[in-house]
């Protein structure tokens, strides 16, 4: 049996923040103290590291569920099938519906539900439910899906990666410039003449690596008027930068290795390397190390990135970069019918997944 992905689609929020918006902000280390550089020096470094030089964030109407169901109806369109006959509705998020203005997430009725009330999909047979999985959720929904092609149990599933991470970042942490808002959305389904999902591997580090990412308070002390303890109760996302790099070049080459070798395509087959957009230093160096596996060095233009331009939405990077790239719309990037794909992603958990796809 051979199961496809054979629709895509993406919401990208039109408002545009870019690097220099943040030249006025106050940046603290976790401590509280001020850098010892001002903001541009600050920014200049991010840059460098990250590649992010914009970001994209969601309009104030709109929620995670809401582009989740506005790249769900560019999907469905693609693939063209008839919405009653998805069998699963799977949505991969981490924060669930967090209101502009505010901090805490709204997960009842699950986001997959919405997204299906909004469809306005008849069909009580078609299952709705959320993922969580931190950034690799999209490809662990893939992972899912085919799984229950595969047994029988569904025959076309809707797997959504969406995230309005703009809206749980700290401002006073200069990692909150890293993250940003959007919605993929793809059809997965038994089909002999769009693709196949050739392998697949996940696997989950909670030893030490469980709070890599975390919810944790401010950097800004409490400011007059807030109590400790409302300024305490207030989360935001945060992390160990280093630890994750660390983590992230040490496991998933050898992840998509394993992934590789599992699928019976070979080294020289790959066409594409579809990355999680995290960091553009990081994702460099995971797939430098995966090549170095097979004693290459990584090929020209064999990594699509987005994140210069869109910064990091969690699920939604490898979804939407899919689509820019089925569509045309990522500079000197495209994939032809036969190609041999690799997605990958790490995130919290601490959870990393590929999947080596043939187009």
């Amino acid at each position: 049996m051979q199961i496809a992905i054979t629709g895509t689609g993406s919401y990208i929020p039109e408002k545009v923040v870019e690097n220099q918006d943040f030249e006025k902000h106050e940046f603290l280390n976790s401590d509280g103290s001020t850098f010892k550089h001002d903001n541009p020096v600050i920014i200049e470094k991010f840059k460098a590291i990250t590649g992010i030089a914009e970001r994209r964030y969601v309009e104030e109407n709109l929620n995670t569920s809401d582009i989740a169901f506005l790249a769900a109806e560019k999907a469905i369109a693609n693939a063209g099938i008839d919405k009653e006959d998805l069998d699963y509705i799977i949505f991969a998020h981490n924060f669930g519906d967090v209101a502009h203005g505010q901090s805490q997430g709204d997960t009842l009725p699950s986001l997959a539900t919405r997204v299906k009330h909004h469809l306005r999909i008849k069909n009580p047979k078609c299952v709705a439910y959320d993922l969580l999985f931190g950034c690799p959720g999209w490809i662990e929904g893939v992972i899912q899906a085919n799984a229950f092609i595969k047994s029988g149990i569904a025959k076309k599933c809707l797997v959504i990666g969406a995230e309005t991470l703009s809206r749980i970042v700290d401002p006073y942490d200069r990692d909150s410039m890293i993250y940003s808002d959007g919605a993929g959305a793809t059809i997965v389904e038994a089909n002999e003449n769009s693709g196949q999902i050739l392998s697949h591997a996940s696997a989950t580090y909670a030893h030490d690596e469980a709070y890599f990412l975390f919810y944790g308070k401010s950097y800004k002390s409490p400011s007059e008027g807030l109590s400790t303890s409302e300024q305490e109760n207030t989360k935001y996302i945060k992390m160990y930068g280093r630890k994750i790099y660390e983590f992230a070049v040490t496991y998933v080459p050898q992840a998509m290795h394993d992934c590789l070798e599992d699928s019976g395509a070979s080294i020289n087959d790959v066409k594409k390397i579809f990355i999680h957009q995290a960091n553009e230093k990081m994702d460099e160096a995971i797939v430098k190390r995966f090549y170095g596996l097979y004693d290459m060095e990584m090929p020209q233009d064999i990594m699509p990135m987005n994140i210069g331009k869109l910064g990091n939405s969690s699920v939604a990077t490898i979804p939407t970069l899919l689509d820019m790239v089925r569509n045309g719309k990522l500079e000197n990037q495209s994939i032809q019918k036969g190609d041999v794909i690799i997605f990958a992603s790490v995130g919290a958990g601490m959870n990393i997944n590929a999947i080596v796809y043939k187009v």
